[in-house]
């Protein structure tokens, strides 16, 4: 995106910078600035700029059209002025409202994890340094060295909290020092021992009614109490807002924020966590007993949606104490190899993705799992593309199963990774069941990675990066020379003359030349065989490229981004290849019409310049499949 650095630094600076900015956010087509003053922008220099195609003033927002590139150059401009992207309430991302709950957790998570993916990535290459310097011989005891990067790796996952803190504020519009305040209460020193001391004292309730208590380990490296913390901050932080006076806001805001959120993180989130942990710890106790290859399989297919909860720590201590008090434990040994499944989907996803992003953060995720630490694979790749996970913990639950049936225990806790290997070394010194594991470790790791290379690694970003498009473009044989190329109407509906559309961006003919649809009917279906470029994520609009070159723009309803994908519904994404009248995209008339928005749908040559002409159908009305327009070459 760097070949947008300059259009993106010019923008915001005849936006009057970043300090006249409120919030930032995009469409299919257009930038959308919430402008402090929006007299200050030169909107003559924007209409004029290269790379700019109109400047428009719509629903009290500030739009500079950029076209196609759109994602790209709000992305630029994001990063050269330093704006957070538009966090829940960003609706033109598409991603917090559309889908169903899971759907929207993952989305939920990974957006809060993406910012710090690269620094967790590295965390855990750094871990996996030390457990090699450890199998050398060095320790805490003789060697500063190991000291400084034991701490540079654990640092990181200890205070883990802190930052999903910052990142969570961002997303739900809380002050980001209060929420690292806030996180900071959840991993104070020595919380856990000063709540131990209250509860043997007898002092361990509030008012003598409501119980303190903390999880196994208290909060240090746990993920959800700081989201669900800065959630709920959100709203305390929002009411005081609202009825606190201007001249004492500053401080007032944040003590009442701080003096409701921290409690109510300890006395309810910790309780509700805790109340989850015994009854799994009660579950994975009843299934042991009944069959331990059913607890392999089970625990293995859940161990990382638990680590996701925190709520691994239900069997942390049992395994812990089970080492203590008898040497050894089986109780973790369906835990300890999933990290290898989630080498094998990223090999496979890095060799099949066409998005160079993708890779960027596959790579160092890799290297991460080989020493177990899997959560950059899991928040930056496989959980948002779903799939990748699934395969993970399937593969993961048949490999724990093995390993009950083969009875491998630990002999020690703390390894992860290919360091986990020594602790199964028996006090004899017999390696066979090592050597199993290793067999185990190896062959669901290549199960995972060729299941995951048969399946359809779906697109995180949108398509492939400028450096793939270019390569591609490069490789690809040059279109065909065609004298037209003939698109069918993918809609049902009256014809409305493109001038005649209710946004001058259309109508002006900027975006390209075309025709609209008055829609009498919610179904879009492909007006021709093509490629998808995109699917815009709140399915208001979709692009595509005929096999002849013309790319083409449907655009449901003007300003229907706003509806954040409410109505819509999609059945394609980028990169799939559609036939002629295959469905694409179904949208609900009443929501759109109940949301007092226009249902006029255009139909736009995004590539005019590369048509002598296009000439447009003379019929008032027309149907899926009827002749639309004809674009001239």
């Amino acid at each position: 995106m760097a070949k947008y650095t300059e259009l993106a630094e010019d923008i915001l600076k005849h936006v009057s910078g970043k300090e006249n900015v409120n919030s930032l956010k995009h469409c299919v087509t257009r930038l959308r600035f919430d402008l402090k003053d929006e007299s200050k922008a030169d909107d003559d220099y924007l209409k004029n700029r290269d790379g700019v195609v109109t400047v428009v003033k719509a629903g009290g927002q500030y739009q500079v059209v950029i076209g196609n590139h759109v994602p790209d150059v709000y992305a630029e401009v994001l990063q050269v002025g330093g704006l957070p992207a538009g966090g829940s309430l960003d609706l033109d991302e598409g991603d917090a409202q559309k889908g169903n709950l899971f759907d929207r957790f993952v989305s939920l998570v990974s957006s809060i994890f993406q910012p710090f993916l690269g620094p967790l990535a590295a965390a855990g290459i750094i871990k996996g340094v030390v457990a090699i310097m450890a199998a050398c011989g060095l320790s805490a005891a003789t060697s500063p060295i190991y000291v400084i990067l034991n701490a540079a790796g654990d640092g990181f996952f200890q205070f883990l909290p802190i930052l999903i803190a910052l990142t969570s504020a961002r997303r739900f519009k809380v002050n980001e020092f209060t929420a690292i305040a806030i996180a900071g209460a959840l991993v104070y020193p020595d919380i856990a021992t000063l709540v131990t001391a209250l509860q043997k004292a007898g002092q361990g309730h509030v008012l003598g009614v409501i119980p303190f208590a903390l999880p196994a380990g208290g909060y240090l490296s746990t993920v959800m109490p700081s989201i669900l913390a800065i959630w709920v901050a959100s709203y305390i932080q929002k009411f005081f807002t609202k009825i606190t006076p201007d001249v004492i806001k500053v401080f007032v805001v944040p003590f009442f924020t701080l003096l409701i959120t921290v409690p109510l993180t300890f006395l309810v989130v910790g309780p509700v966590a805790n109340t989850f942990s015994n009854g799994l710890t009660n579950l994975f106790q009843a299934i042991m007993n009944f069959n331990p290859i059913v607890f392999g399989l089970v625990l293995g297919v859940l161990w990382q949606v638990l680590v996701m909860f925190g709520m691994h720590w239900a069997l942390v201590p049992l395994a812990i104490l089970d080492v203590a008090t008898n040497g050894s434990s089986i109780i973790l040994s369906a835990a300890i190899l999933p990290c290898f499944t989630q080498t094998g989907v990223l090999g496979a996803i890095m060799l099949k993705t066409k998005e160079e992003k993708v890779r960027t953060i596959s790579m160092p995720a890799f290297i991460s799992s080989i020493f177990g630490v899997t959560e950059p694979a899991i928040y930056g790749v496989t959980l948002p593309m779903k799939t990748p996970f699934y395969i993970s913990c399937g593969v993961s639950g048949l490999m724990g199963a093995v390993m009950m049936a083969l009875d491998i225990k630990a002999y020690s806790i703390g390894g992860l990774g290919v360091f986990v290997f020594p602790s199964l070394i028996g006090p004899d010194g017999n390696l066979s069941k090592v050597i199993f594991a290793i067999i185990i470790a190896i062959v669901g790791g290549v199960l995972a990675f060729l299941i995951q290379l048969f399946v359809r690694v779906p697109n995180l970003y949108g398509g492939g990066s400028a450096k793939g498009e270019e390569k591609a473009e490069e490789a690809a044989p040059a279109p065909k020379e065609i004298q037209q190329e003939i698109i069918a109407s993918p809609l049902i509906g009256n014809i409305v003359p493109l001038d005649q559309v209710p946004d001058q961006v259309f109508a002006s003919g900027a975006m390209g030349k075309g025709i609209a649809i008055d829609p009498t009917d919610g179904v879009v279906v492909a007006p021709a065989k093509a490629t998808v470029n995109l699917v815009f994520p709140t399915g208001h609009a979709i692009g595509l490229t005929t096999e002849n070159g013309a790319e083409l723009l449907i655009h449901i309803g003007m300003d229907t981004v706003s509806l954040a994908g409410k109505g819509f519904k999609t059945y394609v994404e980028a990169g799939d290849v559609v036939e002629a009248g295959q469905k694409l995209i179904e949208f609900d008339l009443a929501t759109i019409r109940d949301a007092k928005l226009p249902v006029i749908t255009p139909v736009i040559v995004t590539n005019t310049a590369d048509f002598d002409d296009v000439l447009t159908t003379k019929e008032a009305r027309v149907n899926t499949g009827d002749y639309l327009f004809t674009a001239v070459k």
